[in-house]
């Protein structure tokens, strides 16, 4: 198999919020269901320093089944095809490079149970 053209990255980090879900219009005239979450990866030699990867879990993909899973502060490991999406900081109208990525796969690591006590699960195996 050649891999001319492959486009595949993994990046773990905690999740912003819970995904949220999205009824969308296709090309072709038929309606998908996409979810879009805010992934914030931290640099493993600065912990102050972090940035932030904007996520698409399309239905039907290997990801989807995990959306139940996908809350707040939960560490997670993407799989997936990234691309680049600049954009203009609202503070200081500053260019800033941001990424986005279509996620085909994740991996829970620490899940949040989404309750008030705010308590860690891990799971083995998803």
């Amino acid at each position: 198999m050649a891999s001319a053209g492959l486009n595949k990255w993994i990046v773990s980090g905690n999740l912003g919020a819970d995904a949220q879900m999205k009824t969308i219009d296709l090309r072709n005239g038929e309606k998908a269901q996409v979810a879009e979450a805010t992934l914030y990866v931290r640099s493993p030699r600065n912990r102050d320093e972090s940035f932030t990867v904007s996520l698409s879990i399309w239905e039907k993909s290997a990801a989807w089944r995990k959306l139940p899973y996908l809350k707040k502060g939960s560490l997670i490991i993407c799989t997936g095809n990234l691309e680049p999406s600049p954009y203009i900081s609202s503070n200081g109208n500053v260019p800033k490079a941001g990424l986005s990525m279509t996620v085909l796969d994740i991996d829970l690591d620490i899940v949040r149970d989404g309750g008030d006590n705010d308590s860690d699960e891990s799971l083995s195996a998803a």
